[in-house]
């Protein structure tokens, strides 16, 4: 008997109810409406005005005339003795005697209804208390999602970018696969795997695809399920979610977001008797409590392990980290194409190009690329997806909606202008600026224009590339105050960026001279947000360090513009004209960029003989 039953039958209940007490109303109704006192009862009695008389108990009903001449219903209660019955009988009063016991399954309604009423309410209620498994009989079962091998298709041919990554959990899969392998020489696989990236970069589906690669189950469940408000619960959980994992092993734990219930042990405002602390001493001893025999692995999924306590990471339970990092050039090349394979594409489409124009873009970004410009295209009745899609799809994404009908006046307009050609023609003249790909002062977003580049990729970053790219942020203002003699608020992310910038050159990265070789970056996340790690000498030398650097920036760039003056002003009639303009028209009013983009090359692993 599920839910919508209980729900059917307390509904059809309570209508049947209301018909049965309206049916019963209106057959009484006629001869119950007038109320009369005994006494006069008594008195129309000798009079012989009753003509008709049903008695019940104590009750009387019955009809009389009245002095019009009409006939008129009464009830009364009173005793009905032998004096009141021989009155009637002299007076030829038609009188019938009706049971004073109702009968029937109207009777029956009345008598148990309200009982019936509250065993219905309490099933209903226990119900819902129930509904979906989280009871309060399971409040401390696991809410682990199991996938069975059946029902997981997933292998490594679905996960791109991640070849290092594959490889390292290759012997998992192995291990999975034929235990005995590992086990008969005496060795123990790794416990634990954490795999540590940016949002997006394909950790669960890594670990999707290590389950069906290995063709075992596969349990899935987020950190924070363990937790809940009453103390306890969620040890109860870690231990019923590893007890159904024996009982179906060799399988895969999977726990996404572990830093919700991983976190250093200390922090909370419960101490040790606080739930998450609790649910995490559960999870160490029972992860620490597998041996070779068990064959489940726990892996987990975390963007933040420097926060994680150090008992998680040590050997014996998360013996090894794989750190997924987003995709490179070849690596984004791949992912297209998989993602590609499920929409259909023009033929013509260069995946190399795709994968140039989307430089910082994880495996997740990638697929939503290759889902706006399918729904692109069909929204413009193509019947195969081209490039100009992919395209939209990119601007769309990185710089939000077009705003075809925002409000901006002449004056506005020229303004964006303007600051967008400052943007590029400080980058066209600076060695380390990043590649420009096209202007636009098409509103998108929040933006009423955008320069566009291709970032370079790189390991290592040297002071002079980062100051060359806070000059190009600074060119847009540099460009409003050298045309129109004043600068207005449009640079507001641009400041935003080169302060950021600037902070991390002197605080973090020790490219500083006045600050020297020191950082006050915490890796490890421990630092108190209230507190400063330096002095309030310190703290003067950086806040004067970083409106110095920002400065230079700012004079360097509006010396640029200065000197190429004429070329700013063609640049930005251009943009105001076709509102996008390309890195070919660029090209022809500035020149051909003097600097090459740098060459990159692959480094493998070199293989001994």
């Amino acid at each position: 008997m599920n839910g919508n039953f209980i729900k059917n039958l307390f509904v059809w209940f309570i209508i049947f109810a209301s018909l049965m007490g309206a049916y019963q109303i209106l057959s009484e109704g006629k001869r119950t409406s007038n109320e009369i006192q005994y006494s006069e009862f008594l008195k129309r009695v000798n009079n012989g005005e009753v003509i008709d008389v049903e008695i019940r108990g104590n009750q009387i009903n019955g009809e009389y005339i009245g002095m019009t001449g009409e006939t008129s219903s009464f009830k009364t209660y009173g005793p009905v003795g032998d004096d009141l019955l021989n009155k009637m009988t002299e007076r030829k009063v038609n009188f019938t005697f009706l049971s004073t016991e109702e009968s029937g399954f109207f009777a029956f309604l009345i008598n148990w209804a309200p009982m019936i009423i509250l065993i219905l309410l309490m099933v209903f209620f226990i119900k819902q208390l129930q509904a979906g498994g989280r009871g309060a009989m399971s409040f401390g079962k696991s809410r682990a999602k199991m996938i069975s091998k059946e029902d997981n298709k997933k292998t490594f041919d679905d996960v791109a970018g991640v070849d290092e990554a594959k490889e390292e959990v290759q012997e998992i899969v192995e291990f999975l696969r034929n235990p005995k392998k590992f086990t008969s020489l005496g060795g123990r696989i790794p416990k634990g795997i954490l795999l540590v990236g940016s949002p997006g970069t394909g950790k669960t589906l890594l670990a999707k695809a290590i389950a069906g690669e290995a063709g075992v189950p596969f349990f899935i469940i987020s950190g924070s399920d363990f937790v809940e408000m009453f103390v306890g619960v969620g040890a109860s959980r870690v231990r019923d979610l590893f007890a159904q994992a024996k009982k179906n092993s060799p399988c895969i734990i999977f726990v996404d977001e572990l830093d919700a219930v991983g976190r250093h042990r200390g922090a909370g405002l419960g101490g040790g008797h606080d739930e998450r602390e609790q649910t995490l001493n559960q999870l160490l001893v029972e992860m620490d409590g597998f041996g070779t025999n068990h064959h489940v692995i726990v892996v987990a999924a975390t963007n933040r392990a420097d926060i994680l306590d150090r008992a998680l990471t040590r050997a014996g339970r998360f013996d090894r980290q794989i750190y997924i990092d987003l995709p490179e050039i070849e690596e984004r090349k791949d992912i297209f194409k998989v993602h590609t394979k499920k929409i259909k594409i023009d033929k013509k489409i260069d995946l190399d190009f795709l994968a140039k124009q989307t430089p910082g873009f994880s495996g997740a970004d990638i697929a939503n690329i290759c889902n706006e410009a399918a729904l692109n295209a069909a929204k413009n009745n193509k019947k195969k997806i081209e490039r100009e899609d992919f395209l939209e799809a990119i601007d769309r994404i990185v710089g939000g909606l077009e705003k075809k009908n925002k409000l901006v006046s002449k004056e506005e307009r020229e303004t964006v202008a303007y600051h967008e050609a400052g943007h590029a023609t400080v980058s066209w003249m600076l060695e380390h600026a990043a590649p420009l790909i096209k202007v636009t002062i098409v509103p998108r977003g929040r933006s009423l224009g955008a320069a566009w580049y291709l970032p370079e990729e790189r390991q290592l970053t040297t002071k002079e590339q980062i100051f060359d790219e806070m000059c190009v942020a600074m060119g847009g203002r540099a460009a409003e105050e050298l045309i129109f003699k004043k600068v207005t608020t449009g640079a507001l992310s641009d400041l935003e960026k080169i302060t950021k910038q600037a902070r991390a050159m002197i605080a973090f990265f020790g490219l500083n001279d006045k600050i020297g070789n020191v950082t006050y970056y915490d890796s490890s996340g421990q630092d108190s947000p209230f507190t400063k790690p330096y002095s309030e000498y310190t703290a003067k030398l950086i806040d004067e360090e970083i409106k110095k650097i920002t400065n230079e920036a700012y004079n360097k760039a509006k010396k640029i513009l200065t000197k190429h003056k004429k070329s700013l002003i063609k640049l930005s009639e251009l943009l105001l004209e076709k509102e996008v303009i390309f890195k070919k028209d660029v090209e022809n009013i500035l020149g051909k960029r003097k600097w090459k983009e740098v060459e990159r090359i692959r480094v493998n692993k070199i293989k001994k003989k």
